[in-house]
């Protein structure tokens, strides 16, 4: 009976994962790999360190892609050699190995499923996170400060690389908005699903009256795009001040004025950045962000789709996309899928992949 069971769950594994190379289109993706490794190894490569960055992190997002679709295959290879080891030995350790083994594949396969929903123009690139706080005084400025550390370590978690790229604090408690930039495959895909509104109801910390309060965040999510650098900026058309870097509670952490705030004059788009070591890294970094938000604003407008990748979000009751409950009631619901969890806690500390996924499917669902 085991054997039956482990064969059925292998055979399923296999034909899944059939669809997924065939959507992921492997062959396509070692020629790419091909053509960036020779750019890669081009003696004058870094003469251009941007060019160099787009060829360096293409190759490596699609290596990883590579790794992670076959690196399955193989996985599935292994565990159907261990189960008719199981079977002839009859051996209950190893039918344990076996079922854990099995369990974490299907994991894997329901993760590269979810990938293979990711075919927007802009799904595969990385992305800059903003985090807003809104309605709400302090309970609002320090929920935002705990949805960046969620989001930080839900990155952390999955191993990819997370820079805090701008902070602004609250002269209370958490911050009033932060910039991440989150560099790895398919990230502007998989976290383009938790823009909009956020709402915490609780028991505020910061009052005297043990009333319940909510409050509430605003995520905006856009692709870092390596066309972006083809946007022309004319410095007329632009403002930039330099102030000097701040930490919590205005405390200076910086010597020199460093930080940068660029104005885009004509649409009134600002972008600050102060966590680079320099002005000129920090300038450098604002300025390719304020590039990647006219190319979208400009794709926006070509073809009539407001809001379709960062949206318009005013943090407040309108444009709700989930709701947190830390008061009797321990919950996270999204109010789109109706996908929740009991373990707020857990949510708070990374723990997004249910959500992510769900607002992943729900969203091809209900393209128009």
């Amino acid at each position: 009976m085991l054997e039956q069971d482990f064969s059925a769950r292998i055979r399923s594994l296999r034909a899944t994962y059939a669809d997924i190379a065939e959507v992921t289109d492997l062959p396509k993706l070692d020629r790419e790999i091909a053509e960036l490794e020779a750019q890669a190894s081009a003696p004058d490569l870094w003469d251009d360190p941007d060019a160099a960055q787009l060829v360096t992190s293409g190759l490596s997002h699609r290596q990883a892609r590579v790794r992670k679709v076959r690196g399955v295959e193989s996985r599935i290879d292994d565990v159907e050699v261990l189960a008719e080891l199981a079977e002839e030995a009859g051996d209950a350790d190893t039918e344990a190995e076996v079922h854990a083994e099995l369990a974490a594949i299907e994991t894997l396969i329901q993760d590269l499923e979810v990938q293979t929903l990711l075919s927007g123009e802009y799904d595969a690139e990385s992305a800059v996170m903003t985090i807003r706080s809104g309605a709400g005084g302090d309970d609002a400025t320090d929920f935002a400060e705990m949805l960046l550390r969620m989001y930080l370590r839900w990155a952390e978690d999955r191993g990819y690389s997370a820079k805090v790229l701008d902070t602004s604090y609250a002269e209370g408690a958490g911050i009033k908005s932060a910039t991440i930039e989150i560099d790895a495959p398919y990230a502007f895909g998989t976290l383009s699903v938790e823009a909009g509104t956020h709402r915490l109801a609780r028991i505020s910390p910061f009052g005297s009256a043990d009333k319940r309060q909510t409050s509430f965040a605003a995520v905006e999510v856009i692709p870092l795009l390596a066309a972006a650098t083809e946007v022309e900026i004319p410095d007329t058309d632009i403002r930039v001040d330099v102030y000097r870097s701040s930490g919590p509670g205005g405390q200076s952490v910086n010597t020199t004025d460093s930080a940068v705030r660029i104005t885009h004059l004509p649409t009134g788009i600002v972008i600050s950045m102060q966590n680079e070591k320099s002005q000129i890294q920090n300038r450098a970094a604002a300025m390719r962000l304020l590039q990647a938000r006219l190319l979208i604003l400009q794709k926006e407008q070509e073809a009539a789709k407001k809001k379709e990748l960062a949206g318009n979000i005013t943090a407040s009751w309108g444009d709700q996309i989930r709701s947190y409950f830390l008061y009797g009631q321990q919950l996270v619901k999204d109010l789109r899928t109706g996908f929740e969890s009991t373990q707020p806690d857990a949510v708070f500390d990374g723990d997004l992949d249910g959500f992510i996924a769900a607002g992943i499917r729900w969203r091809s669902l209900n393209k128009d």
